[in-house]
């Protein structure tokens, strides 16, 4: 999804910065691209780069923990054990850091992937996380979101009525969500 509101951005003459953890999608041609491997970079990235952008539209799905400890050779198996207790530690939340503690000031756009409750977890997530938009899909929706073409969203405003979205191809959702929030920013700007 992130690739196709890219790919809408630069269409519609948009700068476009496409942060973005190792995928077989390649990059759509004018993006400034920055490839990352973990939570900590891609945090990392994003705050080196918010500053003066007027929209910030966070929609990867990075790790909510990872290993404490990352063992530097093949963990063997152990006779006479056949369990193995992994201690998991919480990962930065990029989204929740941009306007508190990277100072964020722009038009902020999330996005809350679901399994239940959509409407409930959307609304939620965007008080907490100080968006101005979330946009919420249900994955466990057969042939929808990951590791699809096709997608089905519903976008919530911290004003206004839920729009829904598709169901539609992604590129076509990316299209509808890069024109609201030129809408958005040229409003800011007025």
């Amino acid at each position: 999804m992130g690739y196709a509101i890219a790919e809408a951005a630069v269409k519609h003459g948009m700068e476009v910065v496409l942060i973005s953890g190792p995928t077989n999608l390649r990059p759509p041609e004018g993006v400034e691209f920055v490839p990352v491997e973990s939570t900590r970079q891609m945090y990392d990235a994003v705050a080196g780069r918010i500053s003066g952008v007027e929209a910030a539209i966070f929609c990867a799905a990075v790790a909510d923990y990872r290993p404490v400890r990352v063992a530097d050779q093949k963990i063997k198996k152990t006779p006479g054990s056949n369990r193995l207790t992994l201690e998991l530690e919480e990962t930065e939340d990029i989204l929740g850091s941009a306007r508190d503690v990277m100072g964020y000031q722009g038009l902020l756009v999330g996005f809350a992937a679901e399994t239940q409750n959509v409407a409930e977890n959307a609304r939620s997530k965007l008080a907490r996380k100080k968006c101005d938009l979330i946009v919420a899909n249900d994955v466990s929706q057969e042939g929808m979101g990951f590791d699809s073409d096709r997608n089905e969203v519903t976008v919530y405003f911290a004003s206004g009525d839920p729009q829904p979205i598709g169901p539609a191809t992604k590129a076509a959702i990316g299209e509808k969500l890069v024109e609201i929030v030129a809408s958005l920013v040229q409003g800011a700007r007025a």
